[in-house]
């Protein structure tokens, strides 16, 4: 990492105009990107408008504090900092993105008394998620007679990788470390984190190195920010190298350490692996997590081997680890995915169960399983007709190839009342049937020897510009001759020459 790199801060899309007004105070506005203009005006403005605000954040949440340790404060000062704490607090109490309607001013002699104060209102910004305003004011930090310190750099830090200005979260990362200021192990773990999930594992590992020179030693979570980043770029091997090196003693490993490398192997296909992690990171004492096991339930979903999630899932129940909404997706899409439909019908049921709403794309992969295995075991379309019904009643939409698949189904059954009802409900939501739809619905009507029905079915095929199949064509027309009806058999015959099919049956003379 170059440490020559000077800093101070650098450009970013936001402007500033300065006016000055006769008042003791001085009023700022700040124009966004989007051009829309904020207007810093009083506090106590502030006070009246956002009273009724509760929700708070504490800075604690973003790893590093804001406070050093002062002097005591005269009467002066305890005013200075009970205004500052009181704006600190108002903003804290809004929802995200309502901080643009805080009306703020500052007084020209000076509204901050301290750095520390400085930053408890950066702070209450960077909780209100406020980036743009936070870095404003750091731009202006010189005209209040205060210097930053190292917790204004940290703050700063967090805006721009907020915001993904990495490069600068960086340079002011370089800025601070050459004017003395050590950053915290969380600062640096914030930006290591903020590279990494960006694919930016060369500039993260050269933050990482300067943790060495100056003295900080590296955490187990910093770690796994590295491990998650080589992974994330497919260096699959060097994350296991790097696990190796952890285990040796540079830091004690937890359960995310082996997650990331696991997540890793089963990106690649190699899930086996993964597992023999886990039982590694088991015997050493630690605790799986619901994360880990849903990591192992996609490798081998991804590698077509959703069996074996099954046997992941009764391992993870045997070690009290509860699963959760992904685990039952995950496992049942994979199943769904391979064809493993009566099994997959089994967790729906136990997710069901539990009381986890399957989602609607996999209710109608559901039931389309269930349909294509119906003709083999028969069992199994009693069970369609039920998840389907419960579509049919819910919100949920109906896919066209979930009906499709439904009236194909209900005619190899001989259900035809049941499917003609499903066809018109498909055209009526607006759905084109495919022909093979049509053509089951014909050719199951024709069986039953329901040809009016069935030249019905065939005209709303015609007016959907679906061409019917030459095994349907000859279906009709055997049957109309069965019946003596020469003069229809001949108008089927002559419909299906226009369509440029020749059946092999003809009417008879």
């Amino acid at each position: 990492m170059d440490l020559s790199l000077s800093l101070m801060p650098s450009p970013y899309p936001v402007s500033f105009k300065l006016v000055q007004t006769p008042s003791p105070y001085r009023s700022r506005y700040i124009r966004t990107q989007q051009g829309k203009l904020l207007i810093f005006t009083t506090l106590s403005c502030s006070a009246r408008n956002l009273a009724d605000k509760t929700h708070q954040t504490s800075p604690k949440d973003y790893g590093f504090h804001s406070h050093s340790e002062e002097p005591k404060l005269g009467f002066d000062e305890i005013t200075s900092r009970l205004h500052v704490q009181s704006l600190v607090d108002r903003i804290r109490a809004l929802h995200t993105g309502e901080t643009s309607e805080i009306l703020s001013i500052f007084e020209q002699d000076g509204c901050f008394r301290t750095i520390s104060e400085f930053n408890d209102l950066l702070m209450a910004l960077v909780v209100a998620k406020e980036f743009d305003i936070a870095l404003s004011l750091y731009d202006e930090i010189s005209s209040y007679c205060l210097v930053p310190d190292s917790s204004t750099f940290s703050i700063v830090i967090t805006c721009y990788c907020e915001k993904n200005y990495l490069d600068e979260a960086k340079r002011v990362l370089v800025h601070m470390i050459e004017n003395g200021f050590n950053p915290s192990v969380a600062t640096m773990t914030f930006v290591i984190d903020s590279l990494c999930k960006k694919g930016r594992l060369q500039r993260a590992l050269e933050v990482f190195e300067v943790m060495g020179r100056v003295g900080s030693k590296p955490t187990v979570q910093m770690y796994n920010c590295l491990l998650k980043g080589l992974c994330y770029v497919g260096r699959v091997e060097d994350a296991y190298e790097m696990l190796m090196k952890i285990k040796k003693g540079v830091v004690e490993p937890d359960i995310f350490t082996y997650t990331a490398v696991m997540d890793g192997f089963c990106k690649v296909g190699r899930t086996d692996e993964a597992m023999e992690l886990l039982n590694e990171a088991v015997e050493l004492g630690l605790i799986p997590d619901v994360v880990a096991f849903n990591t192992l339930f996609d490798g081998y979903c991804r590698e077509g081997r959703a069996m074996e999630g099954l046997n992941v899932l009764k391992q993870m129940k045997e070690r009290n680890c509860i699963p959760d909404y992904i685990t039952y997706s995950t496992l049942l899409h994979g199943l769904l995915k391979w064809g493993k439909t009566r099994n997959a019908l089994r967790i729906y049921k136990e997710m069901v169960e539990i009381g986890f709403e399957v989602d609607e794309r996999l209710m109608n992969a559901l039931v389309r399983g269930l349909c294509r295995r119906s003709s083999k075991e028969k069992d199994l379309l009693e069970d369609a007709c039920e998840l389907f019904e419960k579509l049919q009643n819910g919100v949920s939409d109906i896919e066209a190839s979930t009906y499709g698949l439904m009236i194909q189904s209900l005619c190899m059954e001989k259900k035809i009342d049941d499917a003609m009802i499903n066809l018109k409900q498909m055209m009526a939501v607006g759905y084109s049937p495919w022909m093979i739809t049509f053509n089951k619905v014909i050719q199951t009507l024709c069986s039953e020897d329901k040809m009016i029905d069935a030249f019905v079915v065939l005209g709303t095929a015609y007016e959907c510009d679906r061409v019917a199949s030459r095994a349907t064509y000859n279906l009709l027309i055997q049957k109309l001759n069965q019946h003596g009806n020469m003069l229809e058999a001949c108008s089927v015959y002559g419909a299906a020459l226009k369509r440029g099919l020749i059946p092999n049956k003809r009417p008879q003379q």
